[in-house]
């Protein structure tokens, strides 16, 4: 079978929900033009800023693919065929992904911009909010470990990273000088554009020419000094005001995983008839994957963000809805920009199936499998095969950047509502707080539970995409309630909702079985932080669920009469 044949029928498959399905989900939630969104009310200049809807979408774009479309369908495509990858993904983004990601941020948008969090506390209980909040911010802990410690591998990789990390470098000095541009001189933003991408592609160009060979910090690796470096540029980021880095960031980013997936699709195309890319991976390769976990569930909580992702609510409900200029962008940059994130997630799939079993596992990691991939569709337009893979390995640092900066300031809203400290100080000590368990994580020596050394990344994603699709889950119960206390047809989400927390139980049940084993084996009392986490997010997603169930059970009984629909 042909690889474009593959991508142009998912995609429109793809175009088609968002037309029909989107024009349904709009037409539910009665989206106004003309309401006033939080971003206009309560401008503020720092958080709550109108924002142009391609702009936005942009930076909401890059904010929430990264690196989960990427990793996710090339490590479930590895493990149990494109076949089963590729349905869900499309069955997924459609029905389940985007209903989650455009419902949240309209909930956010009609509750005063506030988090997701916020918006269940006012309908439910304070304890509830309390359990919830703790809920996000232990997810954010898996997210950002996994996505530092995938980024630190790839600056690095002997062969090219110490290149690929100078172009990174240069290409967040760009974004800053671009956020102060905007600011001081209010550039037409397409005129931002023609100067800005360019100058990005200038960035990978220079990188390799101009290597940045970082020095060891304290006696430690270079993957652990690149971890504690990019942690740093966490804690920066996430006390910044939004326009210096994360909106002109953003938007680059967006472009820049917008171009890719754009430059590979035309790759794809040209080289259908210059190379014959066909597929050559096994469309079924076995229910269970090396580490003898099943199909269902792991196959959904692999995938992840390619399908749907919990992280977005953090993303819609943090800094997105604070910057939506009016309420029917909501539909282009919710339920469009999860389809967008489909799309790049079946682009990132295809760069897998050019290759056999054995070429797959000798790349070994999917930021290696990506680069080949992106490297080869590339150079069926006649761009040289070196510069595509530092473009392709820039793209993927790039993409996680968008993600580790997010998470971060999502991090610290959450770490101060929890602990309800004020004040410019706050800012400072909640994102340190946020960052201290990834730093232990990513500096400890991580063995999976048969005793092996493994990356970091590697033990984190099958627990962060467990957990990532439990808080999906959550949310969406949660929107559920909202939507069942406002008299609405509530079945778009619940019955999602349900779904999404049986696999997603299911699968974090599973991923830890194997380390509470060991531990009851070696009779030790006090298990390893991961399996604590675990099990809190588990106890914590149960007394979730409970709550949820009697609100229903209830009935209307206790309308809340609250501002919003």
């Amino acid at each position: 079978m042909s690889l474009i044949i593959l991508v142009i029928s998912s995609g429109a498959l793809l175009l088609m929900g968002y037309i029909f399905y989107g024009r349904f989900l709009s037409k539910l939630l009665q989206l106004n033009p003309d309401a006033k969104t939080p971003a206009v009310v309560q401008r503020d200049d720092v958080d709550y800023v109108p924002t142009n809807k391609f702009y936005l979408l942009g930076q909401h774009f890059s904010a929430i693919a990264a690196a989960g479309p990427i990793v996710g369908p090339i490590l479930a495509g590895m493990w149990f065929g494109w076949v089963p990858t590729v349905i869900w993904i499309i069955v997924g983004g459609i029905f389940i992904g985007g209903v989650h990601d455009l419902f949240t941020l309209v909930a956010s948008i009609r509750h005063h911009g506030r988090s997701i969090a916020e918006v269940i506390k006012e309908y439910k209980s304070k304890k509830a909010f309390i359990i919830f909040l703790v809920f996000l911010w232990i997810s954010i802990i898996y997210i950002i470990t996994a996505f530092t410690d995938m980024t630190a591998g790839t600056f690095a990789d002997p062969a090219r990273g110490a290149g690929v990390a100078s172009s990174s470098m240069m290409y967040l000095l760009l974004a800053l000088i671009m956020g102060i541009l905007i600011r001081l001189f209010k550039p037409p933003l397409a005129a931002v554009t023609l100067i800005f991408m360019p100058l990005v592609l200038v960035c990978i160009w220079l990188g390799p020419k101009f290597p940045l060979h970082m020095p060891l910090l304290f006696g430690l690796d270079l993957r652990t000094t690149w971890d504690i470096l990019l942690l740093a540029y966490c804690f920066i980021a996430a006390v910044i005001p939004v326009w210096l880095l994360l909106q002109p960031r953003g938007y680059l980013g967006g472009f820049f995983l917008t171009l890719t997936a754009g430059a590979s699709l035309l790759g794809i195309i040209v080289g259908h008839f210059t190379q014959k890319l066909v597929i050559i991976y096994p469309a079924f390769v076995g229910w269970v994957n090396p580490g003898g976990l099943p199909l269902f569930p792991l196959l959904f909580t692999t995938v992840a963000c390619g399908a749907c992702s919990g992280f977005h609510a953090l993303v819609s409900s943090g800094t997105t809805s604070k910057q939506v200029a009016r309420e029917t962008d909501a539909k282009a940059i919710g339920y469009g920009g999860m389809l967008l994130e489909s799309v790049v997630a079946i682009t990132a799939l295809g760069t897998l199936l050019l290759l056999t079993k054995t070429q797959a596992q000798g790349l070994g990691s999917p930021d290696q499998i990506y680069a080949n991939g992106i490297a080869t569709f590339l150079n069926s337009l006649g761009i040289d095969r070196e510069f595509a893979l530092t473009f392709a390995l820039l793209a993927f640092a790039t993409f996680v950047y968008d993600t580790l900066d997010v998470a971060t300031r999502l991090g610290r809203y959450i770490f101060q509502e929890l602990t309800n400290i004020r004040g410019r100080v706050s800012l400072f000590v909640s994102a340190f707080a946020t960052l201290l368990l990834p730093a232990f994580f990513v500096t400890s020596k991580m063995t999976d539970a048969q005793g092996r050394i493994i990356p970091a990344w590697s033990l984190f994603w099958t627990v962060f995409g467990s957990s990532n699709q439990l808080l999906a889950a959550m949310v969406l119960l949660g929107l559920s309630v909202w939507l069942f206390r406002r008299r609405k047809n509530y079945a778009v989400t619940l019955m999602p909702a349900i779904f999404m927390t049986f696999v997603s139980l299911t699968s974090l049940a599973l991923v830890t079985k194997p380390w509470i084993a060991k531990h009851i084996a070696d009779k030790r009392f006090w298990p390893e932080p991961l399996v604590i986490t675990c099990l809190i997010l588990f106890v914590l997603s149960l007394l979730l669920i409970i709550e949820d169930i009697t609100i229903f059970s209830k009935g209307n009984k206790d309308e809340h009469e609250k501002t919003g629909s």
